[in-house]
């Protein structure tokens, strides 16, 4: 099976001018024949005609010996001097006419005219009134048995094509005819001839369909060498100049694909990148409490050597919580599925889960939301369960001792606010916009700046807002605006 596809289209397209050229010949071959038999079968009939015009009513034996002399004389390939006729034709012998009595004798015949087979002539069918558009004369006169009329005719072992006359005034009969394979070799000349610039020009037609496909096949070529040439890392978008309609959209689904390729290794990139940046400092301290906890000199050194490594295990752990977190909200790896969603009792679910840690530093956490209002917005939930977890966990450790946190419901009449307010130190305002950033920290103990980066993407995946403000308890208001469900 050819895999070219230049190859395939050159050779069905030869294929199908070779059949068409083949459908041409057979049909010039048949119409030419047609044609040719039309032609001499008016011949005949004018012939025969003629001939009964000169031969006349008075022909006696005398005047036919006369006439018949001088056909003898001119059929003759010397003329009186002995010397060779200046014009013959291959087909004189096949073409032959007679004048007949109605006893059937010839009177005047030309030379190439079988009469000694004559009373042996077989008819092998006969043409009737229209098949040529001929009319049939003298039909129900007959010569020895034969109608007047065209027929075909088998003549010493040769086809004949004859054409029959009967002259009532003068009672003779007139026969012309030309032998069969004269029409045959006449159709094949013709039809062969008239195919010669056709089978001379199926090399040149060849070529240039070659040279047609080859050229609209450029594009493509080019596409496919470009390419080629490419190195194993180079995801580009591939540019190429006036490309035809047809791979407009494959250029662009494999433009596409090289974006998203490269999007995913540069997700990837980042990804490896922010934790080797975050997990290389908690990892080091992990060790080396982890070393202080074996090398303790008593046991209430070891103890604290535990405690201070189990809090280090839980920073790394949520650390590396957020990475994760963060890695599948990058562009392209999110999958959200927005469901319309009552808020309330996710959010009541959020801090059910938190009380262990909001109780483990003596806070007070509060859930301020109006029973009967409609809190329904087009959310999803598992990142919703993100978003909450960060900004109360964040509200958490930014709190004193004693201190309050505040989660608020807020049903507007196009959207939903969530509010979580923490009585801690705040940001100041120049800050809170870079808060937001990936990493950003304001100290050794504030983090590792990744909470609000996805609290921020979680919203920005929701199409809403967030923004923070100054609390009423004295520190921040984290404030996230949702659509409310149509």
């Amino acid at each position: 099976m050819i895999r070219s596809l230049r190859g395939r289209i050159l050779l069905l397209l030869i294929g199908v001018l070779s059949a068409l050229l083949a459908l041409m010949a057979v049909w010039s071959y048949r119409d030419a024949q047609h044609e040719i038999e039309e032609i001499l079968d008016a011949q005949l009939l004018q012939s025969a005609r003629f001939v009964a015009g000169l031969a006349g009513r008075e022909m006696n034996a005398d005047t036919a010996r006369i006439l018949q002399s001088a056909l003898d004389r001119a059929a003759s390939p010397v003329d009186t001097q002995g010397r060779p006729r200046r014009f013959s034709h291959e087909y004189e012998g096949k073409l032959a006419f007679a004048v007949f009595d109605a006893k059937g004798e010839a009177l005047v015949h030309s030379a190439s005219a079988p009469l000694a087979h004559f009373r042996d002539l077989r008819i092998t069918g006969r043409r009737g009134p229209g098949e040529h558009g001929h009319e049939l004369a003298g039909a129900a006169a007959t010569l020895l048995g034969t109608p007047a009329g065209f027929h075909d005719a088998v003549i010493d072992g040769s086809r004949w094509n004859i054409f029959l006359l009967d002259n009532p005034p003068s009672g003779h009969w007139i026969l012309v005819g030309d032998r069969d394979d004269v029409r045959g070799e006449l159709a094949t000349n013709i039809a062969f001839r008239s195919m010669v610039p056709e089978l001379v020009g199926v090399p040149l037609v060849a070529l240039l369909v070659w040279l047609v496909v080859g050229w609209t096949l450029r594009p493509l070529a080019q596409m496919t060498q470009r390419l080629k040439s490419r190195e194993p890392t180079d995801l580009a978008p591939l540019v190429l100049d006036r490309l035809p309609d047809e791979l407009e959209p494959v250029a662009a689904s494999l433009n596409r694909l090289l974006a998203n390729v490269t999007e995913l290794l540069e997700r990837e990139k980042r990804f490896l990148s922010y934790a080797a940046h975050e997990l290389r400092t908690p990892l080091a301290v992990l060790r080396v409490q982890a070393d202080n906890a074996v090398h303790a000199a008593d046991l209430s050194d070891r103890e604290a050597a535990l405690r201070q490594l189990d809090r280090s295990v839980s920073r790394a752990t949520r650390l590396v919580e957020q990475l994760l977190a963060l890695a599948r909200l990058e562009p392209g790896a999110s999958d959200l599925k927005p469901v319309t969603a009552d808020l309330l009792p996710v959010v009541r679910n959020e801090i059910a889960e938190l009380s262990p840690l909001v109780l483990d530093r003596g806070l007070e956490i509060m859930l301020l939301a109006e029973e009967s209002a409609d809190h329904r917005a087009s959310v999803d939930e598992q990142a919703m369960q993100i978003l909450l977890q960060n900004l109360i966990s964040n509200a958490v450790r930014h709190s004193p001792p004693a201190g309050r946190v505040q989660v608020r419901l807020v049903a507007g009449g196009d959207c939903v606010e969530i509010h979580v307010e923490d009585s801690g130190p705040g940001v100041p305002a120049e800050q809170r916009e870079r808060v937001f950033e990936r990493f950003y920290s304001e100290g050794p103990s504030r983090g590792a700046g990744l909470g609000l980066a996805i609290v921020a993407r979680i919203v920005e995946l929701h199409r809403g807002r967030v923004e923070l403000r100054e609390s009423a308890l004295g520190g921040l208001d984290a404030v996230v605006t949702l659509r409310r469900a149509p």
